[in-house]
C-alpha cells in the first residue's frame, strides 16, 4: 500500500494508506456515524461528489456481500477510515472492503485518524478534501458545480411489475431500500428519472407518488418545483430525505445547509403527535428553514431531538407527508418503517376519493 493524503481547504493534512482506485479524487468531506452498514454507505446515491469519513474504527471486517448495494455502482467521491480489516468474517461475504472500492473506481484512504478529522469537521464545517498520493498546498478547482442528481438518476422509466397499488418513485438518486419495501407492500412501482414532467406522469395514472433522497443541494432542483407542486396536488405524496426539502420548497419553504449534516444511523427523531422518539437513519446535509414553514398549509411532524430542526411534514388537507430520515432504514434501526406501511395503506383507504386538489 502507498502512503497517501487528506488535504483539507482549511490547511489541515491527515496521513494514512491508499487503498481502492489508484486516482486522485476531490469532494466535499463528511462524516457517518453509523456502527454498521458501510457496503449500504458507500452504494448510497446521495453521497455522490462526496468523500465519506467512518466514524466507527475497523470497517471491512463483515466483507462485501451480494445483496446490500443500494445502487449499481457507487457514486461518492473518496472513502476515509481508520482501520482496515482485509480478513472478512461473514458466511456472505464474497469481496474485501478495498477490493469493492478498487473495483468501482473509487479512492480511499485508511490509517487516517478519523476521531481527529470528525473534530476536525466539527469546528469548520463541511470543507472540501483531496484525496492524492502527495500533499497539496492548494487544492484543485473545478470549472463548474456538478449536478449530481443528474448523474445518479435514472435515464429511462423502469417498471416493477406487482398486484397492488401502482407507485411512481421519481428518482433524484433513490435507494433500492425503498424500491424493495414498497415491492413488499405489494406496490407495483414505476420509476421515471427525476425530471419527468406532470403530463408524462398523470398518464401513468398512479395511486400514489414517492419523492425519493438524492445528493446536493436542493434549489439545483428549483426549476421543477412548478412540477412537483402539480404532483403533490393530484396525488397522494410521500418525499423522503431530499425529496422532503423538494416539497417544501414547492410550496414556498426554504432550506439551508447545515454545519456538518446528519449522517448515520442513530439520530434521535421526535414524531409530535405521540411524544415518541425514534431512532432513525439520516444522509442529509440540507433542513427546511422552521420560519420559511406556512402553519396554514403544513404541520410539522416530527423534529430532531440534538437540534430541534424539522424532520417531517404533513399537509393540512391533501395527502402530502414527507420525512428528513429514511424510514426503509438500511442501513440503521426499523423504528419508522412503518411511514411507509401507512403511506400504502393511505392509498388503499382513499382508494377513488377526489380531494379538493384534484
Amino acid at each position: 500500500m502507498k502512503q497517501g493524503y487528506l488535504t483539507l481547504e482549511t490547511g489541515e493534512v491527515f496521513e494514512g494508506v491508499l487503498i481502492g482506485a489508484e486516482k486522485d479524487s476531490l469532494g466535499e468531506v463528511v462524516f457517518n456515524t453509523s456502527m454498521t452498514g458501510y457496503q449500504e454507505i458507500i452504494t448510497d446515491p446521495s453521497y455522490a461528489g462526496q468523500i465519506i469519513t467512518f466514524c466507527y474504527p475497523i470497517i471491512g471486517n463483515y466483507g462485501i456481500n451480494a445483496i446490500d448495494d443500494e445502487s449499481i455502482s457507487p457514486a461518492l467521491s473518496g472513502v476515509i477510515i481508520g482501520d482496515l480489516c482485509e480478513t472478512p468474517s461473514h458466511y456472505q461475504s464474497i469481496n474485501k472492503f478495498s477490493e469493492k472500492l478498487k473495483q468501482a473506481g473509487v479512492p480511499g484512504i485508511a490509517g487516517v485518524d478519523t476521531r481527529l478529522l470528525v473534530k476536525t469537521i466539527r469546528s469548520r464545517g463541511t470543507v472540501k478534501g483531496y484525496l492524492s498520493h502527495t500533499k497539496k498546498a492548494n487544492l484543485p478547482t473545478t470549472a463548474k458545480q456538478e449536478f449530481w442528481v443528474e448523474k445518479v438518476s435514472t435515464k429511462k422509466t423502469q417498471f416493477f411489475k406487482n398486484n397492488g397499488h401502482h407507485v411512481v418513485l421519481i428518482d433524484f438518486g433513490y435507494k433500492k431500500s425503498i424500491l424493495n419495501a414498497l415491492l413488499e407492500e405489494g406496490c407495483a412501482v414505476t420509476i421515471v428519472p427525476y425530471n419527468t414532467p406532470f403530463e408524462k406522469i398523470k398518464v401513468m395514472n398512479p395511486d400514489g407518488v414517492l419523492l425519493s433522497n438524492g445528493p446536493g443541494d436542493p434549489m439545483e432542483l428549483k426549476k421543477w418545483f412548478p412540477e412537483i407542486k402539480k404532483v403533490s396536488q393530484q396525488f397522494p405524496t410521500l418525499g423522503i430525505c431530499l425529496g422532503h426539502q423538494l416539497i417544501a420548497l414547492a410550496y414556498g419553504a426554504k432550506t439551508e445547509k447545515l454545519a456538518y449534516g446528519h449522517r448515520g444511523g442513530n439520530h434521535p427523531v421526535k414524531e409530535l403527535t405521540t411524544g415518541k422518539v425514534k431512532i432513525t437513519a439520516q444522509n442529509h446535509g440540507y433542513v427546511v428553514v422552521d420560519e420559511s414553514i406556512d402553519e396554514s398549509v403544513f404541520a410539522v411532524t416530527y423534529r430532531n431531538v440534538n437540534d430541534q430542526s424539522i424532520e417531517g411534514l404533513k399537509h393540512q388537507s391533501n395527502p402530502i407527508q414527507t420525512v428528513q430520515f429514511h424510514p426503509e432504514a438500511h442501513p440503521g434501526p426499523s423504528d419508522t418503517e412503518y411511514i411507509l406501511k401507512d403511506f400504502v395503506k393511505q392509498l388503499a383507504s382513499l382508494g377513488e376519493t377526489v380531494y379538493a386538489a384534484r
